[in-house]
């Protein structure tokens, strides 16, 4: 998150509390909308993303790091990181998305104990995957191809996460039994467009996810991504054709596997209906956590990535394990 400080003012929220945000919709997807993801997931699949691994010079925590990179759709070679257990004892696999700034080192905790956990940067995102044809600045980023589906960037950086999958059962084989996918942000809206498609990403966590309700974005200024998109949408009307099949929310009715949302009351970079809309949308058994703010700093805000943190841990355990009670929502 930005080091800025949020206002926590009525502009951050749009104007929506808690039940606002739970009446939400998703916007109903091209009627294509399905075979139109399932092709791009074909393709993606068909890649031999020819991984490789070698050390790094150090660990972080109870794991081993290691650099890591694969081919994606269209040639494109991704880079990233791999963290093990130093033990190499691997039960499981984590595929991990980023913020729309990319990311520059392994998270110090996985979300999953015994888990092979790799970070992935996606198409033109610093610092392991910058390309010289797609601008590596979130306003800009998110112009790339939006002239037609077919060469939006999201598609290609979905294709990134499938491609990711691929290359993490390939480097550890041991985690083919149980992959789960963690995203925030950009990652938590590209993980769902991506998530539906893959039945080998057996639970998901989508953290404040954007991208979701693109209708309503197009209406509510913001300091984030969307801003650049809603700019666009008025000076080029001819982008409202393709973004519907880019939504995040109508993407997650198609989602059939556990998830867990975070999702804040006040965000001034990813508006909370949009958020919102992404967990009211998924049919699949879910479970939600309110975030008072996100993209900001705010009182009580460590307290509250620890708490998320932990629920997130306690999910992923559950939907493996499912021997205890999961709730519906988790509030601070």
């Amino acid at each position: 998150m930005p080091d800025s400080v949020c206002a926590m003012t009525a502009d951050a929220t749009y104007g929506y509390d808690e039940a606002a945000l739970l009446a939400v919709p998703a916007p109903s997807p091209p009627d294509d909308f399905a075979a139109f993801w399932q092709g791009r997931y074909a393709r993606a699949r068909a890649v031999d993303v020819a991984p490789s691994m070698r050390a790094a010079e150090q660990s972080i925590g109870s794991n081993a790091v290691y650099d890591v990179s694969f081919t994606s759709v269209d040639g494109v070679r991704i880079g990233g990181w791999l963290t093990m257990p130093l033990d190499g004892a691997v039960e499981r696999g984590v595929v991990v998305g980023h913020g729309y700034g990319g990311r520059d080192r392994p998270d110090v905790e996985v979300p999953a104990d015994r888990a092979a956990a790799l970070y992935f940067c996606a198409r033109g995102m610093p610092d392991r995957s910058r390309q010289p044809d797609i601008p590596d600045t979130a306003d800009r980023h998110v112009l790339h191809g939006i002239g037609a589906r077919d060469t939006y960037v999201h598609g290609g950086c979905a294709a990134d996460l499938w491609c990711a999958v691929t290359a993490l059962l390939s480097l550890v084989p041991e985690a083919a039994g149980r992959i789960d996918y963690v995203g925030g942000s950009f990652g938590g809206g590209v993980g769902a467009l991506a998530v539906p498609w893959d039945d080998r990403i057996a639970a998901a966590c989508l953290i404040v996810p954007s991208f979701g309700q693109h209708p309503l974005r197009l209406t509510m200024p913001c300091v984030g991504s969307g801003e650049a998109v809603r700019l666009r949408a008025q000076r080029d009307p001819s982008v409202l054709g393709v973004l519907p099949y880019f939504d995040a929310a109508s993407a997650a009715t198609y989602l059939r596997v556990p998830t867990h949302v975070a999702a804040a009351l006040s965000d001034p970079a990813v508006p909370p209906p949009g958020q919102f809309a992404v967990y009211n949308a998924a049919p699949a058994v879910k479970e939600l956590f309110v975030l008072s703010a996100a993209h900001c700093t705010y009182p009580g805000m460590a307290a509250e990535e620890r708490a998320l943190s932990a629920a997130q841990r306690r999910f992923l355990q559950w939907t493996a394990e499912p021997t205890t009670p999961m709730g519906e929502k988790e509030s601070l």
